[in-house]
């Protein structure tokens, strides 16, 4: 991502991504399913909802989300680390802001994302946790007892999650060499797709079935709009200038056609919206394979968005 870095003017060591570096799409699914986590953790907490089990299951308002969020996004950092040049120079880039560079943006982003994870974990904290540190149980019993403040971390959650999940597609929608990054619809549909996949993971583990039931629901909502944007970056593409559409004839009829229709939009998307639509109507059973199959399509859209982004070029007219 040399390109990227130079492009958003970042004082951090230069990421060196190839035709076929993995660290890259990592990053950018598990950051998209941590902004997830937030938004839809955060809406539940905005509404009032309180954990409606307990002993280590999953909820919404419990502090599963959370844990799991902040094991993503530093397994997602620790990927992106792996991918800079110059390693020992990513400190630097906490040592100053940079409002024109997404990556700039980013990288504080990702810094208040823990805080607000941590105090999710606190929400309905692990005994463990209480009884290793017990300074933590004062804060714990005000997250507790107050509703205007778990209601403020919610908003506060949405708003994080929101930033986290559309910087992940700017991140390359700011490199203007490639055509196929070059479109503002990336931050919206990456913002979706890790929707889809947080909301997938949850009702692929939570216990009750109505949380089950509305986070299938929320599901097919988000992947409705991720068919629709995916609909406008082709039609964009394809209605710009020459590089963009042959940026766009990547996908409709080259080399990642296959992979991107059957695997992201055929397998990742519509089956999967079809069998969520049958299970919260009750005609079929809930199945984890629908959740499964959205979860590995997040996986495969960023990998073919990356990679084929990587062979659309301007030099070519």
């Amino acid at each position: 991502m040399n390109e990227l870095i130079a492009t958003a003017h970042s004082p951090i060591a230069e990421p060196h991504l190839h035709a076929w570096a993995w660290e890259i799409p990592v990053y950018l699914f598990l950051g998209g399913w941590t902004a997830g986590i937030l938004v839809l953790s955060g809406l539940a907490l905005w509404r009032g909802r309180v954990a409606p089990c307990r002993g280590g299951c999953f909820a919404l308002t419990s502090s599963w989300p959370a844990l799991l969020g902040l094991a993503a996004i530093s397994l997602g950092m620790l990927c992106l680390f792996l991918d800079l040049t110059h390693k020992l120079y990513v400190w630097r880039v906490y040592t100053t802001f940079q409002p024109w560079s997404p990556m700039s943006w980013g990288s504080w982003i990702l810094i208040l994302v823990y805080p607000v994870l941590a105090l999710g974990v606190l929400l309905d904290p692990p005994g463990v946790l209480v009884d290793r540190f017990p300074l933590l149980r004062p804060l714990v019993r005000f997250l507790a007892e107050s509703r205007p403040a778990r209601k403020a971390l919610g908003v506060t959650g949405v708003l994080v999650g929101i930033a986290l999940g559309i910087y992940t597609g700017i991140l390359l929608s700011a490199l203007g060499a490639r055509p196929l990054w070059s479109s503002a619809v990336l931050g919206p549909l990456f913002l979706a797709s890790g929707l889809s996949t947080a909301a997938a993971f949850g009702h692929l583990v939570a216990p009750e079935r109505l949380e089950r039931e509305e986070l299938a629901r929320m599901d097919n909502v988000f992947l409705v709009a991720e068919l629709g944007l995916i609909g406008l970056l082709l039609i964009g593409l394809v209605s710009a200038t020459r590089a963009h559409a042959e940026a766009a004839a990547l996908l409709l009829g080259g080399p990642y056609t296959a992979v991107f229709w059957v695997g992201v939009v055929g397998l990742g998307i519509v089956i999967p919206l079809i069998i969520q639509s049958l299970a919260v109507s009750h005609r079929v059973t809930h199945t984890p394979v629908a959740p499964l199959m959205v979860m590995a399509g997040g996986v495969a859209l960023r990998f073919v968005l990356v990679v084929a982004g990587q062979h659309s070029h301007w030099t070519r007219l």
